[in-house]
């Protein structure tokens, strides 16, 4: 590869990208461009990011507000979806690369850069992710994957870099976690999580109470929806983000949101992380409720089909994917009727739904009641039962006529 001259790096401030600046400089004697979006991660992690960057040797720096496009345009679509990977992750570092990476080229072409680079790891998902959306938005550009190129080996070896090179950073060696945050959740990963056999440290976690110091007392919240995507707290609307933030608040303080995940990684390994998502975590429960009130049972079930497929490609960076668009035009048109208030009951950790409502329930008291009436004739069953069990009776019948010429 012919050495760029003008490199956009997307950049974060934290332990691997911002080393990456001078190793880039140093090693490609070109300019860095850095580029970082807001995607709710937190005024501590901006702070200061735009001097620190052209500190260690960044000749522009970009940082935008991108929180309202990544809650209505990215995490609303994964709610509506129901996505989910492998029982439990909410895929809050997943789906954000996408956007995130999309920016690092808007940029990269709007300052005239000849190549992209980022921090991710050679063992990690998040390479994937994030080159996958070179590959769609600017496969022309050249990629610089400083992890798979430079002899460092190990978060430790990241630090003496640093420290050699006096670059600022938060990590040391015995604060070793390696973390991601968005306004959707934060990860947690390395140090004393790498051995699955480890309970999890209580120091770890940073956005939710423990379910222990949670309130005695239970919260009731409601949620609700128009078309599958959420809009009001409490009965108040609100704008994508300023929701997500009252739910956020409200579900840290009740201990809700917190996983310890063994999962299976896109590059193959299995890998181990503790993630705190606690706002999504309230929205995909009320989410759920809602469907089961509106949704047909044809629809219902091949929707929960298809959510593991969205999910599975979500969490493999292919966003920018003709099947990413087909499977969201189909949730559109299945979220149609997702319309309602789901009520949830917060105590210590646990979710409970106490009330569901929507215009366009498909519960009929009349039909499910105990109570006998006129809209259900419970002899239609007979024939029911005898057209859908005739298959089962024609084979029992063979295999016992076939018993007795034995």
């Amino acid at each position: 590869m012919t050495k760029p001259k003008k490199v956009a790096l997307a950049y974060s401030g934290g332990l691997d990208t911002s080393i990456i600046i001078p190793w880039l400089k140093e090693n490609y004697g070109c300019e860095v461009v850095a580029v970082c979006g807001d995607i709710g991660q937190g005024g501590d992690e901006l702070t200061g990011l735009e001097a620190k960057a052209r500190a260690t040797g960044a000749s522009d720096v970009h940082v935008a507000d991108m929180r309202e496009e990544f809650v209505s345009e990215y995490l609303w679509r994964l709610v509506r979806a129901g996505g989910e990977y492998e029982h439990k992750y909410l895929l809050g570092t997943s789906i954000a690369r996408p956007l995130l990476a999309k920016k690092q080229v808007e940029v990269a072409l709007a300052t005239g850069c000849d190549a992209l680079a980022h921090g991710c790891t050679g063992k990690g998902n998040d390479q994937v992710r994030f080159e996958i959306t070179y590959k769609a938005l600017a496969p022309h550009l050249a990629v610089i994957a400083p992890w798979r190129e430079w002899d460092i080996v190990s978060r430790e070896d990241a630090i003496s870099y640093a420290a050699k090179h006096k670059v600022p950073i938060s990590q040391s060696t015995t604060k070793i976690y390696s973390r991601d945050r968005n306004i959707w959740h934060i990860s947690h990963e390395g140090g004393a999580l790498e051995d699955p056999a480890n309970a999890a440290p209580d120091d770890i976690w940073m956005l939710t109470e423990s379910a222990k110091e949670a309130p005695d007392k239970a919260t009731d919240v409601t949620i609700g929806f128009e078309n599958g995507r959420p809009v009001s707290v409490n009965g108040k609307k609100a704008s994508a983000v300023a929701l997500l933030e009252e739910l956020n608040r409200i579900g840290s303080e009740n201990g809700i949101g917190r996983i310890d995940l063994v999962e299976n990684r896109f590059v193959g390994m299995k890998s181990r992380g503790c993630y705190e998502t606690p706002g999504g975590t309230l929205i995909m429960a009320a989410h759920r409720e809602l469907e089961a009130l509106t949704l047909p049972k044809d629809m219902a079930h091949y929707k929960q089909k298809l959510a593991l497929d969205y999910a599975e490609l979500v969490y493999n960076g292919l966003w920018f994917t003709p099947l990413r668009e087909s499977l969201d035009a189909f949730f559109e048109k299945a979220s149609e009727t997702t319309t309602g208030e789901i009520a949830l009951r917060l105590y210590k950790g646990n979710i409970q739904p106490v009330s569901r409502k929507s215009p366009y329930s498909l519960y009929s008291l009349d039909i499910a009641s105990f109570t006998m009436g006129a809209e259900y004739d419970q002899r239609d069953a007979r024939g029911f039962i005898n057209l859908i069990g005739l298959p089962v009776q024609v084979r029992a019948s063979l295999q016992k006529a076939h018993k007795k010429s034995v």
